[in-house]
């Protein structure tokens, strides 16, 4: 699929007090390590537990805040309409807290599978995920490292470290930044080296392209 704009980007478009909440309301929660395709079992063994380090390394609290949903769906309209796309979606999944501390990464992947959800009798059925999204709720002063990156061209994952398509979004450095992009994106958060670093994702589904 050709694009014309990959990622839309909303700067400081949440108030700070917003942020501050969130993290707040994510923080008084239990949290749980973040897990990619294949781990999501509730118990990984050790071996399980390194091998899914190699990859992502994280730590998340789920949210369905409606207060949350109503602060955020509308960039989310507004970047599919400015940026092209007009992708047809209608349902937000659980919104994503996470916290990326000292070391803690994510590296290359996009959010998308190569088949729609199979869960008969849910509103997920038969939908992908198509827009996601990261809102910044740490700033950029707050801590070093952890930038996040796309990868335009090269979807080879064995060759994304060759690529010279790979775009760093300083954009969303300052807090209450958005930058919402197709799922099928290829992205990755880097290392934090200092501090710690707090955002908020959502990926929000519809039926198959045609």
């Amino acid at each position: 699929m050709n694009l014309n704009y990959y990622y839309w980007y909303f700067k400081s478009a949440l108030p700070l007090k917003l942020c501050d909440d969130i993290i707040h309301h994510g923080l008084s929660q239990k949290e749980t390590i973040g897990k990619t395709g294949g781990y999501e079992t509730d118990e990984l063994n050790e071996n399980q537990m390194n091998d899914l380090k190699k990859s992502r390394n994280s730590n998340i609290v789920w949210m369905n805040d409606l207060w949350i949903y109503r602060a955020l769906q509308p960039y989310i309209h507004e970047a599919n309409k400015n940026a092209g796309w007009n992708f047809e979606w209608d349902i937000s999944e659980s919104c994503q807290f996470t916290k990326y501390k000292l070391n803690q990464f994510y590296h290359w992947h996009c959010d998308t599978w190569d088949k729609p959800y199979d869960k008969p009798g849910t509103l997920d059925h038969g939908k992908i995920r198509k827009l996601s999204m990261t809102c910044q709720l740490s700033d950029g002063s707050e801590y070093e490292g952890g930038e996040l990156e796309f990868d335009f061209r090269n979807y080879d994952p064995d060759k994304r470290d060759e690529s010279s398509h790979q775009v760093q979004c300083k954009e969303i450095l300052p807090k209450g930044s958005i930058v919402v992009f197709p799922s099928f994106v290829w992205h990755r958060v880097k290392p934090v080296t200092k501090g710690v670093r707090y955002s908020l994702v959502m990926w929000n589904i519809g039926y198959p392209f045609k």
